[in-house]
């Protein structure tokens, strides 16, 4: 046997976790297409629903962060989102260097409307795991992420030291 080979003792979480999100997105994306919205767009657009009562609107770095895109990706999805009339956006009046956005009309009763498609795959999944199943499934995944993000805050505490 070549020394370099390895024998993993663990399985693959990322690959695990990105099959679990593909596997729940399979039942959400066809909902989406059939609005024209692609994955990124409807993370936007929940992001904004979940803050539409922020009159203020939501920076565009806050919704990169929530929505999980990178900055030159959210460009040109917030760009095809104003364009087809879900979003609106204008500089922030306390920085004009910052850009807020907010759903329009059209793009929140599109998150109405996606939402309910959406609580009905959750209430399915619930149904087949169990209430307590998925809530300790949601209790897990927030406590890995958790402890992961300790060990971002400290690794990037260190350095800045």
């Amino acid at each position: 046997m070549d020394s370099t080979d390895k024998t993993f003792t663990h399985r693959n979480l990322p690959r695990l976790l990105l099959q679990a999100r593909e596997s729940v997105m399979q039942h959400t994306r066809p909902s989406l297409r059939e609005h024209g919205l692609s994955d990124q767009q409807w993370r936007v657009l929940r992001v904004l629903g979940e803050h539409a009562r922020d009159p203020a609107g939501i920076e565009t770095g806050r919704i990169a962060r929530e929505a999980f895109l990178l900055g030159p990706s959210l460009t040109g999805v917030l760009a095809r989102m104003e364009r087809d009339g879900l979003i609106s956006r204008e500089r922030c009046s306390q920085d004009a260097r910052r850009t807020v956005v907010r759903a329009t009309p059209a793009g929140l009763k599109l998150v109405r409307k996606l939402s309910a498609t959406i609580q009905a795959h959750y209430a399915w999944l619930e149904e087949r795991l169990s209430k307590a199943r998925l809530a300790q499934l949601y209790a897990l995944l927030d406590e890995v992420i958790a402890l992961e993000g300790d060990v971002d805050d400290n690794d990037m505490n260190e350095e800045a030291a």
